[in-house]
């Protein structure tokens, strides 16, 4: 009886782990498709001014070091979630 309790709150536990983690990924996605899109606009637009082609290329360069980040990360909580479903 304790540990079906016990095996109920790990699972609980694991969905809401599980819904942080994808609302978070949707954000981080839309904030890198944003970034990306910004610093493309700023770095190959028609702009004689080059601070902000250079401020667009850290734009992109930011974005996909963001990227990578976050796929590392996502893929880690992955791999901790599906822990209790081997048990």
């Amino acid at each position: 009886m304790l540990i079906d309790n016990l095996l109920l709150v790990v699972y609980d536990l694991a969905g809401l782990i599980n819904g942080i983690n994808s609302t978070i990924t949707e954000i981080a996605w839309s904030l890198f498709l944003v970034a990306w899109g910004v610093g493309s606009l700023m770095r190959g637009g028609p702009i004689p001014i080059f601070k902000v082609k250079r401020l667009g290329q850290d734009f992109l360069e930011d974005a996909l070091l963001a990227m990578l980040l976050f796929a590392l990360g996502s893929t880690i909580v992955t791999f901790i979630q599906s822990i209790p479903g081997q048990i």
